[in-house]
């Protein structure tokens, strides 16, 4: 039987349900960079042949790790679904001759290396600067039109995210974005393999999108993500997926699949994610490509990654597609020549739809809520106000325990203050977005109250 090394870290689709799949293929030997959720914990040492946890105060290069690990398991792949650790299992692959996402890897991980890309082969994206010092970040503002945002180079989940107004907000947004990452690394949202990540970062225009030119039905954010695949450097769009509008400043709170797009604007979509992925020049990995989307039918590519959609998206492809993302990348890495779709699925061969929500403290117009709450997934799935035929529920390994009080939510921090994850099946991509919406309104009337404690900053 074949054997594949699972290298694990955080982010990226639940690791309950991606080891699954992969078990369902292989012999699996799991590196655990970071802690199992405790919801998944008993089913990983069921489901796999050997379970590894690094000392985590080790100074070890986290390459020859997992190449290591890999050699004494004797893996015929190496595969993670996490964005802090794709660059780590890509140059181990490499190492070990197996099938990965090559040496340029990076490029599609690194902000600052994926923009230059794109700079050169004339792919439309905001202007930007790299900066690694506030006098640079200060520099930039003088440089590009106001508004900015600031991100790191290496963030996930819009964590570190600040809006920039004037050049006087510069020296303060730099603080605080840094302090940001810092905290975030000490929750084990970090890069795995570079050292000082944190302390990259670009800054960039922001450009003003426009969902009512692209989508018929209200409630839609303006941007999608093209999921896909890249075989031997050749790339493959699977479907798209759309979002509900961010939170401020860009914090996620929904996505949909399928995005509900006509035929014409998805293949507009997808030719320029295309263009993107080959520009970066990889080899064989999941992608997931970010468009925003303007008025009059302008886009520009927001950002791509080596590695599938997180939170839900690859659980939402299957249940509306039937499609195995996981497993087909499993084989494909094993060399089994699965089947990939020859051309990008519409919503018109969707079973249905899906959706995932996260739960933020804020209401529909990104307001803070009043008082605190804490999360009871049961009340949420027991009144959440869902349409005839839908059904909700709540990812048991990426939420609170019940009971917990509800974080306030940070601008800075992003996803970092999220509550929970729940994932809803209906009968169409815009009964997802209705039913969302009433959600968010409705949480504070359906979770319970923390006490009398208001909301402070």
């Amino acid at each position: 039987m074949s054997k594949v090394l699972y290298v694990h870290a955080k982010g990226g689709p639940p690791v309950g349900y991606a080891l699954t799949r992969v078990a369902a293929r292989a012999a699996v030997h799991l590196l655990a960079l970071s802690e199992l959720p405790g919801t998944v914990a008993a089913d990983a040492a069921r489901l796999c042949a050997s379970v590894v946890r690094p000392d985590a105060t080790g100074e070890r290069d986290l390459v020859e790790l997992i190449t290591d690990r890999a050699r004494a398991v004797g893996a015929d792949a190496v595969v993670t679904f996490s964005e802090y650790a794709v660059v780590a299992v890509a140059e181990a692959s490499r190492r070990l001759g197996l099938p990965g996402a090559g040496e340029a890897c990076a490029l599609a991980r690194d902000k600052r290396l994926m923009r230059s890309v794109w700079d050169r082969h004339g792919i439309e994206q905001p202007r930007f600067r790299a900066v690694a010092t506030a006098a640079e970040l200060r520099s930039a503002t003088e440089e590009l039109s106001l508004p900015l945002l600031l991100k790191a180079a290496w963030s996930a989940g819009s964590t570190a995210h600040q809006v920039i107004e004037s050049t006087e907000q510069a020296p303060g947004a730099w603080e605080r974005s840094r302090a940001v990452m810092a905290a975030s690394a000490q929750l084990g949202y970090a890069e795995l393999h570079v050292a000082d990540a944190g302390e990259d970062f670009i800054v960039e225009e922001i450009v003003s999108g426009s969902a009512g030119d692209w989508f018929d039905g209200p409630g839609w954010g303006d941007y999608v993500s093209v999921e896909g695949v890249v075989v031997d450097g050749v790339f493959k769009p699977v479907c798209l997926s759309g979002r509900m509008p961010t939170v401020a400043p860009f914090t996620e709170r929904a996505g949909i699949t399928p995005a509900a797009l006509g035929d014409a604007a998805q293949e507009r979509v997808v030719a320029l994610a295309r263009r993107a992925v080959e520009a970066l020049g990889l080899d064989t990995c999941g992608t997931h490509t970010e468009i925003k989307l303007g008025a009059g039918g302008r886009m520009w590519v927001i950002e791509t990654a080596a590695r599938f959609g997180g939170a839900m998206t690859v659980p939402q492809i299957e249940e509306v597609f039937g499609l195995d993302l996981v497993g087909l990348f499993t084989d494909q890495l094993l060399g089994r020549r699965p089947l990939w779709p020859d051309r990008t699925l519409t919503p018109h061969e969707a079973k249905g739809a899906a959706g995932s929500f996260v739960v933020l403290a804020v209401d529909g117009a990104g307001a803070p809520w009043t008082r605190r709450h804490r999360w009871d997934s049961c009340a949420v799935v027991r009144s959440a106000p869902v349409s005839a035929g839908g059904t909700l529920s709540v990812v048991a390994e990426s939420s609170l325990p019940d009971g917990t009080p509800v974080p306030v939510y940070d601008p800075a921090a992003g996803a970092n203050t999220m509550a929970a994850l729940c994932l809803l099946s209906a009968d169409a991509p815009q009964t997802v977005v209705h039913d969302f919406t009433a959600l968010v309104d409705a949480l504070p009337a359906i979770l319970p109250a923390a006490g009398a404690e208001e909301v402070t900053a």
